[in-house]
């Protein structure tokens, strides 16, 4: 998770004009962005949290209600290095926004988000999300460096069909992001809590489950560190979500009666990641399978085998044979015999 966000940059691509509460920083367009970052060559490149089950959960929930034509944006408030904004960005359709607000390297608006930024992210920048993010798509998401408290002034109300908070882990935070995400997000859109049960940050947990007793929130399913929620239409949802689920052999699911209604418990140690974006760093692989030759100018050169040493003459007859015959016979008879015996060696 990433802090509740500080501040805007000027020119970046917004959804709405800037309030007066926002404090302008100096244009720093001029350095390129990633420069002298490295590259990655796959998502896994990227420094983040992010399992292959909640990749997974994200994919369905993204994709699955095509046939009905869910139109609707994308949003993430907190996204540290950019591996969930990189795989969110892959889902973006024509005529959509994906909006990204972070703090990325502003200073946090008080005390208690400076330490906890200063504790857990002291490396976290801008740029390193900017390489991070082109790396893997041609245009940047419309970038938000803002207290993610701003962020309804930037987005249209009930226009956003996901949104991913992985903000704050301090409980007014979180418990405002919730109402902005109620706010955004259009009837059937999901909502996504991360770090809803880690025990170094119980204001998350506070803030999710209040909202659940308290704001109309019903929650779909749960991981290891994910609340899958929305304000709309569960129970048709969950139907097909649990459909779904009994078609997947590597994700184990239970359902328990929680608030009063049927919550989905998903177990995904043993989840197959989706198919992720491309890098356009990653190397190509070699045609015909010759990546797995080596090519003629590095391949070692066979070292230069010398002819086998020629083996020594076999001689007929045994050593006791022929002593045999010079102590006994003639000296004429053994010399024709030991011609014999060197024609025949």
């Amino acid at each position: 998770m990433t802090g509740v966000a500080a501040f805007v940059v000027p020119g970046e691509k917004t959804s709405m004009p800037q309030t007066s509460a926002q404090v302008q920083f100096p244009d720093r367009s001029a350095a390129p962005a990633g420069n002298g970052l490295p590259r990655p060559t796959r998502l896994d490149d990227v420094k983040g949290w992010f399992r292959p089950v909640d990749q997974l959960l994200f994919d369905w929930f993204l994709t699955h209600r095509r046939d009905r034509e869910h139109a609707g944006d994308l949003l993430e408030l907190g996204a540290y290095l950019g591996k969930s904004a990189i795989f969110l960005g892959s889902y973006l359709r024509p005529g959509e926004e994906f909006t990204v607000c972070d703090l990325w390297d502003s200073p946090a608006p008080d005390s208690s988000n400076s330490a906890e930024m200063d504790r857990s992210y002291a490396t976290l920048t801008r740029r390193a999300f900017e390489a991070n993010y082109l790396s893997f798509h041609d245009e940047l998401p419309s970038l938000v460096q803002a207290p993610t408290s701003v962020i309804t002034s930037r987005v249209r109300p009930a226009s956003c069909r996901f949104v991913h908070i992985d903000a704050s882990h301090l409980y007014e935070h979180v418990h405002g992001d919730i109402q902005a995400a109620e706010r955004l997000l259009t009837p059937e859109g999901v909502v996504v809590f991360d770090d809803f049960r880690a025990e170094h940050c119980p204001g998350v947990a506070a803030a999710v489950w209040g909202a659940v007793a308290t704001a109309g929130l019903t929650p779909l399913c749960i991981t290891g560190t994910k609340l899958y929620g929305t304000w709309g239409d569960a129970e048709q949802l969950r139907g097909e979500l649990l459909g779904w689920l009994g078609t997947r052999t590597d994700l184990w699911h239970g359902v328990e009666e929680v608030a009063g209604a049927p919550l989905i418990r998903i177990d995904g140690r043993k989840a197959q990641a989706p198919s992720h974006p491309r890098s356009r760093h990653r190397a190509e692989p070699a045609a015909d399978g010759q990546a797995d030759r080596p090519s003629p100018a590095t391949a070692a050169s066979p070292a230069p085998t010398s002819p086998a040493p020629t083996p020594p003459a076999r001689r007929s007859g045994s050593p006791g044979l022929r002593r045999l015959v010079r102590d006994l016979l003639p000296p004429l008879l053994t010399r024709a015999l030991v011609r014999t015996f060197r024609r025949l060696a």
